[in-house]
C-alpha cells in the first residue's frame, strides 16, 4: 500500500524524471442541423467534416435520366440526441410510403450508422438505392475539386487505387466526379455521373489526411457504388433493391477515421461486413 505522502513523492518524482502521464484520447461527437451531420474530431486536419445527411432517395434507372426523375422525396427529422453528443436517432419518411428509422452513434474508430427500411403503402415500393452520406473531404485533405483525386482511393485488382488511376471517363448526362458500380450492380442503375473502367473490388472509399497520419473511409454492407462527387465528396451508396408491402430491410454504414494504414483498415472492413463483397 503506498501511502498518501508516498504517493505524493512518487508523482513528483515521474514529473521530474519528464516521463509522460497517460492521457485520455481526445473523444469525438456529432451534430445535426439543415440535413448537416458535423463530425467533430479534435485534432483531425482540416476541422470538423461535414456530412449531406441523408441525400437522396433513388428508383431504378437513375442513369440515363434526369436525376429529379429518379429522386424520391424524403425529409428527415431529428427524434433523438444523447446528451454527450455521440448518439443521433432519426425519422426519414420517403415519399410515396416508406419509412427510414436510423440511428447515428460515435464508435472507437468513426460512426456507426444503422437503418431499419419499412414499406408501410399498399403495394410493393421501387426504392433501388440511397445515398445516406455525403462526406465533405476538402479540408481534411487540403485538396480541391481539381486535384483531391489524389488523395482519395478505393480497392481494384490492383489494390488500393487512387481514384485519379481508375481509368476515369466523361461520357455522361451530367458530367464531373466518376462513380464505382459494384459488380453485379447494371450501369443503368448507377448515378447518372461519369461511369470509371474499373471496378472495385469492395465497399470500401476513402481518402488521406493532408498531413498523411490520417484515413478517412465509408463502407456499407449492402453496396450499390461508389461515388466520388462534385462537392470534394465520397459516397459509398447502399442499395434496397425493392420493398414489398409491410417489408423491413436493415442496412448497417460506418465512417473511418482511422491512423494511414491501408492494412489496418481492409482489416476492420471485413471484421465489420465480413459478407461484403
Amino acid at each position: 500500500m503506498i501511502r498518501p505522502n508516498s504517493f505524493l513523492l512518487l508523482l513528483f518524482a515521474v514529473l521530474g524524471s519528464g516521463i509522460p502521464l497517460r492521457a485520455d484520447p481526445p473523444v469525438h461527437r456529432i451534430s445535426w442541423t439543415n440535413n448537416v451531420l458535423t463530425l467533430d474530431w479534435p485534432g483531425l486536419p482540416g476541422g470538423p467534416v461535414p456530412i449531406w445527411y441523408l441525400e437522396a432517395f433513388l428508383r431504378p434507372g437513375a442513369h440515363d435520366r434526369v436525376w429529379g426523375d429518379s429522386v424520391m422525396p424524403h425529409r428527415t427529422t431529428l427524434k433523438e440526441a444523447s446528451a454527450d453528443g455521440r448518439r443521433l436517432e432519426f425519422l426519414t419518411r420517403v415519399d410515396p410510403g416508406v419509412e427510414v428509422r436510423h440511428t447515428v452513434e460515435c464508435v472507437e474508430d468513426g460512426l456507426a450508422i444503422d437503418f431499419a427500411i419499412t414499406r408501410n403503402g399498399e403495394g410493393p415500393s421501387d426504392l433501388q438505392w440511397f445515398q445516406p452520406a455525403c462526406i465533405r473531404v476538402g479540408a481534411f485533405t487540403g485538396r480541391s475539386q481539381t486535384n483531391f483525386t489524389g488523395r482519395a482511393f478505393v480497392f481494384t485488382t490492383n489494390g488500393l487505387t487512387t481514384l485519379d488511376a481508375t481509368g476515369r471517363t466523361l461520357a455522361a448526362r451530367y458530367l464531373g466526379g466518376q462513380v464505382f458500380p459494384m459488380p453485379g450492380v447494371p450501369e443503368a442503375d448507377a448515378n447518372p455521373r461519369p461511369i470509371a473502367r474499373m471496378r472495385p473490388v469492395n465497399g470500401l472509399i476513402g481518402c488521406i489526411s493532408s498531413d498523411d497520419r490520417w484515413i478517412l473511409a465509408t463502407a456499407s454492407d449492402r453496396t450499390h457504388e461508389l461515388f466520388e462527387g462534385v462537392y470534394v465528396c465520397l459516397h459509398s451508396d447502399p442499395a434496397v433493391g425493392g420493398l414489398g408491402p409491410g417489408e423491413t430491410k436493415r442496412v448497417r454504414q460506418r465512417i473511418y477515421v482511422v491512423p494511414n494504414d491501408p492494412e489496418a483498415l481492409l482489416r476492420r472492413y471485413r471484421r465489420d461486413f465480413p459478407e461484403g463483397r
